[in-house]
């Protein structure tokens, strides 16, 4: 701002923007003359309304002139948040012949005579493709692979902050399956492995099996087994808290897409042996009427009391509710209606399917999605430790054994004497949770018979 130099001018800033609810946290003078001054405010608001309404406030002093407004968010982003670096010095005509022409024609060679010394002398060695068509954006919904790409370049810079792998963005402008695979197959040979991120169901239930089948590097979809790995961590140490075992709980599940497919299989895989999944249209079994073929798999394998009806009829009596799926579907009163010692994780985000506050009232044990409440599901928590493993270790699939192994690692870094109703799952930036994940990872991916070649594939009946 340009700023009239009087005495008062400084605390008339303060004050605009303290009386509209804005906590100042920084003021620099930047430029001073006779008569007028510039000044740079920093200030925290509620969000984007509530800084225009600042704005406004500042505008209506006299003397004063706002210039530029700029969200350190979006400054955070100028010019995206990835860069590709060298790792080398070319210092000279020597170094440059390594680095390229002469030298680098016996290294192509060395690659051509056998393939899969790519893994040491290529960025293939520790390189991830993170893809997308942006049709599923957490929060956003369908928003299209352009803006889908600071989500995707966000995702790249965890992989690197917390497992130290180079993960590159790949925003596709299809929504089409066999384009997706097809373009994807086709850019497999520089990587180590495919994340597929934010693809909407049930495409991306196609994509991901087609893609372990085509490819022999692991492909990962984020958004169904990193939730669920961090969801059965979750739950594995909220049943030590309630003392309770997960082949004995009734699990009510809501959500019944991507998320929601992939946890209830891993629970599944765990133990639990009587889960009841709802999504819009009610609880879902086989006698459903006009039930889609999507949900086929679900019905067959889930439900043993047949129970009908809505997600609430569903949820009395239950121990353990996981939400995947909507906000606000839910009141403490429904909370109220689950069994002793009850066990909530309501996930949907921004917004729970029901307010944790009023959960705790009833739930011995409550987690959510956000950072803002205890118990943060959050996938950052599984997904660099899972990659880590699956690249130290060359592993081609990910199967149920890798995704199990890598719950039971992430649980474990909460001890028995840390352990309680608000502490369940650690902190992602918990110095061992990457570390024990991968560890676990690349060990069980040396002992699992589909990856030794023991077997070909997992079986059907945990393929989505």
């Amino acid at each position: 701002m340009e700023v009239q130099a009087r005495p008062t001018a400084v605390s008339e800033l303060t004050t605009a923007i303290e009386q509209v609810g804005g906590i100042v946290t920084a003021l620099d003078v930047r430029t001073s003359g006779h008569e007028r001054i510039g000044v740079d405010v920093t200030c925290a608001t509620r969000g984007e309304e509530h800084a225009n309404q600042i704005v406004a406030a500042l505008r209506d002093l006299d003397g004063v002139v706002v210039e530029r407004v700029s969200d350190r968010t979006f400054l955070l982003h100028l010019g995206g948040k990835l860069s590709v670096e060298s790792k080398i010095p070319l210092r000279n005509r020597d170094d440059l012949s390594m680095a390229y022409t002469p030298g680098v024609a016996r290294v192509c060679e060395a690659i051509a005579a056998r393939p899969e010394d790519a893994r040491r002398l290529t960025i293939k060695r520790n390189t991830i493709a993170v893809v997308t068509d942006g049709t599923a954006v957490l929060g956003l919904g369908d928003i299209g692979p352009l803006a889908s790409l600071p989500v995707m370049e966000g995702k790249a810079v965890l992989f690197k902050r917390f497992a130290d792998i180079d993960a590159f963005p790949i925003a596709l402008d299809t929504t089409d399956v066999e384009e997706i695979v097809r373009t994807v197959v086709a850019i497999a040979p520089v990587f180590a492995g495919i994340n597929l991120e934010d693809i909407s169901a049930p495409r991306c239930f196609e994509i991901e099996r087609r893609l372990r089948d085509a490819l022999d590097i692991p492909v990962f979809h984020d958004d169904q087994h990193g939730t669920a790995i961090v969801a059965l961590a979750a739950l594995m140490n909220a049943l030590k808290v309630v003392g309770k075992q997960i082949e004995g709980v009734r699990i009510v599940m809501s959500g019944a897409g991507a998320a929601g497919t992939a946890v209830l299989k891993l629970l599944l895989a765990a133990g639990a042996r009587d889960v009841v999944v709802a999504d819009i249209d009610g609880v879902v079994h086989p006698d459903r009427p006009g039930l889609p073929e999507a949900l086929r798999w679900t019905a067959e394998h889930t439900n043993p009391r047949r129970v009908t009806g809505t997600l609430r009829e569903a949820l009395a009596g239950a121990d353990v509710f996981i939400g995947l799926s909507a906000p606000d579907l839910l009141t403490g009163k429904d909370i109220s209606t689950m069994a002793h010692d009850a066990i909530v994780f309501a996930m949907a985000n921004p917004r729970p399917e029901v307010d944790p506050d009023e959960a705790a009232q009833y739930a011995a044990v409550v987690g959510t999605g956000r950072s803002d409440f205890a118990n943060q599901i959050n996938n950052v928590l599984a997904f660099p430790g899972v990659f880590r493993g699956l690249i130290d270790s060359q592993s081609s699939r990910v199967t149920d054994t890798l995704l199990l192994a890598a719950a039971r690692a992430l649980a474990s870094v909460v001890t028995d004497e840390e352990l309680n109703a608000t502490y369940i799952i650690p902190s992602v930036f918990h110095p061992e949770v990457t570390s024990r994940v991968a560890a676990a990872v690349a060990e069980a991916s040396r002992t699992d018979p589909v990856q030794t070649g023991e077997l070909r594939t997992v079986s059907p009946d945990l393929i989505p």
